[in-house]
């Protein structure tokens, strides 16, 4: 395959960012095999207990180590590509031990976990599609939705829904058991009821550790939440434009838009707003008197509207993705459209209801602003820009909070800031933060004397101290992928072309600076003062864009750079019309390259540019 080249060879001092870049990277490749080390035996599997029961918990293993594949697919450590397949299979093993899966896959759960724990399998793909047995698995799990596996029926094909909240490698689960349920019910007492029928159980919040509330709560979901669809289920998506992009299989590809599509039929027949429970007939409200709200991680109960509204948003990506057309985006859009119009004013401020109930609609609160980004970056449309603007409300988001959370952090906020153009700062300070956190979790980690049989089951997850939020957001151009189950959707991706192996090479950073619909403009630096560095530049995380054309030149002015011995920068964009391109960075090179990009040119895979 032949790959435009761009050779570039001004030296330059590297900017601060970069030289924190890199810094990053080899410290958290330290740090993350540091964790495996502390946490787990000889075998890999987890320093823990003998049994753990319930349904819960495999999803909470695997998350331990999820983005470890993303962060080799950056540019970490070699080792850490080695200790994410080492520990994929090791908490396979414990936890089929435990029976919570099945196959080497969760035997029943909700896609709500099936999606975070699912994020390791998706990110294997970014870091090797060659390995068979990935290739296998991919083959495997997305059988368990096709009806294509006689012991997991858990799909209809006939009318296109998938047969229960509850699915996997066994099935669908048409009635829990309070076993089930054992690990969970202290947290969903800080929750509230997920019935308005229950008796002397007012709210706003319901004890499940109540034996008395709890097997009200059993018969009900048993009677009316275990049979049919759910908005949540269309996080399944994912798996199955994983396998897409594994095999090319039209098949797959097929059933992400078959099942999207029917999803958009019951919105349209509901008036517009998703109904959160299709019985086991296909019918809206079969199982709940008629009432379109009141299902499983539905409008009322646990989450309200930011769970309803994520997987229609992933469903609508992967559809983009796999046909290149945005209209699949018109679901989510409407969605978001649509609750704005029910919100009202208070204290100056817009807000907008997130539950809906026998009551109505309420539980008013400003939106997150975080799926509207999501959606402004895969399109970078104005009118999804607008969607941004107006829950932004005039708020600067020119601060790095030092917030923290299961899994990986949100500063799209501030991310969508910077790459308009408004807060110059942000690499720095989201570098800055980053690298204390990890410290945080590093000391957190020395100082965790417990007794491993006491610890809960996100105890890891919560000191992984490999954390690519930063990375992902200041290399590819993109929001971190969206935690419940999304794909890594990003404007570029980047592959060490000497060493044939994804990410950014040793020594070399790179700073998206600006995304527009058809440009994007990166600065590569090599902070290596001897050696040239060659980085194959990729349109799209899946190969799904093109460039149209490049104009690079070193990020000196032309005097100094002749001063130096360079290049003088080129003033005319070069025609590229190819989905890489290679620049080479002579030693302590640093540039800055204006890419055209026409988005969504050509059939998405995880193939590499190598292997043609």
């Amino acid at each position: 395959m032949d790959i435009p080249l761009y050779p570039i060879h001004a030296p330059a001092p590297p900017p601060d960012w970069a030289v924190h870049q890199r810094h990053l990277f080899r410290r958290m490749n330290e740090a993350g095999a540091f964790f495996v080390r502390r946490y787990t035996r000889e075998d890999g599997t987890l320093v823990w207990r003998d049994a753990w029961p319930g349904m819960d918990g495999s999803d909470d293993g695997y998350e331990s180590f999820f983005n470890f594949p993303l962060f080799y697919a950056l540019g970490g450590a070699e080792e850490i590509h080695h200790l994410s397949r080492y520990e994929w299979d090791a908490v396979t093993r414990q936890f089929t031990a435990y029976g919570q899966v099945h196959n080497e896959f969760d035997a029943y759960y909700d896609w709500m976990h099936h999606g975070e724990s699912n994020l390791y399998l998706y990110y294997f793909g970014l870091a090797d599609p060659t390995v068979e047995k990935d290739r296998d698995r991919a083959l495997r799990f997305a059988g368990l939705y096709m009806d294509e596996d006689p012991d997991a029926p858990n799909y209809d094909p006939e009318r296109r829904l998938i047969r229960s909240p509850i699915t996997g490698s066994k099935g669908p689960r048409f009635e829990n058991t309070a076993e089930d349920w054992c690990t969970h019910r202290a947290v969903l007492d800080n929750y509230p009821p997920p019935f308005d029928d229950l008796p002397d159980v007012p709210g706003p919040k319901c004890q499940w550790t109540d034996d008395r509330i709890f097997g009200e709560i059993l018969a009900r979901m048993n009677e009316r939440m275990m049979r049919g669809d759910i908005p949540l289920n269309l996080t399944a998506t994912s798996l199955m434009a994983h396998a897409y992009l594994t095999t090319g299989e039209e098949k797959h590809r097929q059933w992400v838009l078959d099942y999207i599509e029917a999803w958009m039929e019951r919105t349209r027949k509901n008036g517009g707003i998703v109904p959160d429970n299709v019985g086991p007939n296909g019918e809206i409200g079969e199982l709940m008197g008629g009432d379109w709200w009141g299902g499983y991680y539905g409008w009322r109960w646990p989450h309200g509207f930011n769970h309803l509204l994520e997987p229609i948003l992933i469903a609508a990506s992967n559809a983009l993705l796999l046909t290149g057309d945005p209209g699949w985006l018109d679901f989510p859009r409407t969605q978001m459209d649509r609750i704005h119009e029910q919100g009202r004013k208070e204290s100056g401020r817009w807000v907008v209801p997130h539950r809906h109930g026998s009551e109505g609609w309420y539980d008013y609160r400003p939106m997150n602003p975080t799926p509207a980004i999501h959606l402004w970056a895969l399109t970078h449309d104005d009118a999804d820009r607008e969607r941004v603007e107006r829950i932004r409300a005039g708020q600067p988001w020119n601060t790095v909070e030092d917030q923290r959370s299961k899994g990986e952090y949100n500063h799209a906020a501030p991310w969508y800031a910077f790459v308009r153009g408004e807060f110059p700062e942000y690499p720095r300070e989201i570098l800055g933060f980053t690298y204390r956190e990890m410290i945080r979790r590093l000391d957190a980690i020395r100082h965790d004397d417990g007794d491993p049989a006491e610890w809960d089951v996100h105890h890891w997850q919560d000191l992984n101290p490999v954390c690519a939020e930063a990375l992902v957001q200041l290399t590819l151009g993109a929001p971190n992928t969206i935690y419940h189950g999304g794909l890594l959707h990003a404007p570029l991706r980047h592959f060490d072309a000497e060493g044939r192996r994804p990410g950014l090479p040793e020594g070399v950073s790179a700073l998206v600076e600006r995304v527009e619909k058809e440009r994007v403009t990166l600065v590569l630096a090599n902070t290596d003062p001897l050696n040239e560095k060659r980085v194959t530049v990729q349109a799209g995380a899946f190969g799904e864009h093109e460039f149209t054309d490049a104009l690079l030149s070193p990020t000196l002015d032309p005097i100094e750079s002749q001063n130096l011995g360079g290049e003088i920068p080129a003033t005319q964009p070069q025609t590229v019309s190819a989905r890489y391109l290679e620049i080479r960075l002579g030693p302590n090179a640093v540039t800055r390259a204006t890419l055209g990009l026409k988005r969504y040119a050509h059939t998405p895979s995880y193939v590499r540019p190598w292997d043609g």
